[in-house]
């Protein structure tokens, strides 16, 4: 394949308050929300490895309408993602992270429930491995997945990021007046 037909992967940096993520996306849609407060160089070598060849170009105009839809996220507006995305991963990881994406805002499940909802009970670890792979954290909800026991577990940022992100969610659930 010539470089020419290798997509252009274009890229901007969040900030709102105290975020501060890299993100990335293709023509197609978003390929990357990085982790927070991570390096421009978490992003060169993901796209390396993803996208061997692509060229990864500043465009603040291009990434504008995915960051709009995260700043929404965290003022506690938006509580789901209607953008498009461009994911690179296996045929399993892509349903894992479809799965993910099926789990409602504010609440959790667990690594079994997955198994479940993919129809592959046998399939935690490998399950816990695709999640951690996802390359568009927040978007695909992958903070929302705990331990069985409810217990918060391993997250690629690290367990204080999962902890603000439903700390969040859970902050912004509309009240519901029971009568």
């Amino acid at each position: 394949m010539k470089l020419k037909d290798k997509p252009a992967i274009y890229y901007s940096e969040l900030e709102y308050g105290e975020w501060r993520i890299y993100m990335a996306a293709t023509l197609k849609g978003l390929c990357y929300v990085g982790s927070q407060d991570k390096t421009f160089e978490q992003l060169s070598d993901w796209v390396k490895r993803h996208f061997p060849g692509s060229l990864l170009l500043l465009d603040r105009v291009k990434l504008q309408p995915y960051k709009e839809q995260l700043i929404e996220y965290f003022q506690g507006i938006r509580l789901s993602f209607t953008l498009p995305f461009d994911l690179r991963g296996t045929s399993f990881q892509r349903t894992v992270w479809e799965a993910l994406g099926k789990i409602p805002y504010g609440q959790t499940c667990s690594y079994s429930d997955i198994a479940q909802e993919i129809q592959n009970q046998k399939a935690v670890r490998a399950i816990g491995a695709a999640i951690g792979a996802n390359p568009v954290l927040i978007t695909i909800p992958c903070h929302r997945v705990v331990g069985k026991n409810g217990r918060l577990t391993g997250y690629r940022d690290g367990l204080e990021m999962k902890e603000k992100l439903l700390h969040l969610e859970q902050g912004n659930l509309p009240v519901t007046l029971k009568r």
